[in-house]
């Protein structure tokens, strides 16, 4: 499956960067999950579990209080207040 880069940080720092499938979050239209060659945009982000699917077909998941996430042409970022990681 086809990747883009993403990029999640906080205040305390870059929480990941890498190589990512799906990134699915609920942002302020909605649920919404973000893959290679999805449109550009901007939007913002509730509070939510976000879930980013690997290339090796594993799953990490998070929860951020709300923040921007901003959809480039290959590359995602998730600019959050706080983010944490369940594990």
């Amino acid at each position: 499956m086809k990747t883009f880069t993403l990029k999640i940080s906080s205040p305390e720092g870059d929480l990941f960067y890498g190589e990512a499938v799906k990134l699915s979050l609920r942002a302020s239209e909605g649920d919404l999950a973000v893959m290679a060659g999805h449109i550009p945009f901007i939007s913002s982000v509730k509070p939510c579990d976000c879930k980013i699917e690997l290339e090796d077909g594993s799953e990490r998941v998070g929860t951020t209080d709300g923040g921007l996430l901003n959809v480039g042409l290959d590359k995602v970022m998730l600019l959050s207040g706080s983010f944490r990681w369940k594990e």
